[in-house]
């Protein structure tokens, strides 16, 4: 279940964050001045193979997969970076979502659940 993190670090100049984490999801979710979601990023799949969903408003979109920096013979652990992402699976996605943010306010899941059903790469 997606549980909301108590202390995230704001960056003066940027929207205001609201961070949401479970075993397999994170939704980090930026809000404008008058508490208007402007953006999210959705982090799933974290257990196996991690991917991102990232919307800005008002319709910009990107899907990414995360290499996590491990499994370089013989060189240090790099930092993960976003790479080209695997395939989107919506249905999946929206159903496993649903299940984690039933304790997430009902604005912030529905608008989720409509960018997820939205997105067509």
């Amino acid at each position: 279940m997606l549980q909301e993190m108590t202390k995230v670090s704001q960056v003066p100049g940027e929207p205001r964050r609201r961070w949401f984490s479970s075993r397999d999801f994170d939704l980090i979710v930026w809000l404008d001045d008058s508490n208007k979601v402007g953006g999210f990023q959705l982090c799933y799949d974290r257990q196996d193979d991690e991917k991102v969903l990232t919307w800005k408003a008002p319709d910009r979109y990107s899907h990414m997969a995360v290499d996590d920096g491990e499994g370089r013979a013989g060189r240090h652990k790099a930092s993960p970076i976003l790479v080209p992402g695997k395939a989107f699976q919506p249905g999946t996605l929206a159903e496993d979502f649903k299940k984690e943010a039933a304790g997430l306010p009902h604005a912030i899941v529905e608008l989720v659940l409509e960018k997820i059903a939205a997105y067509h790469p």
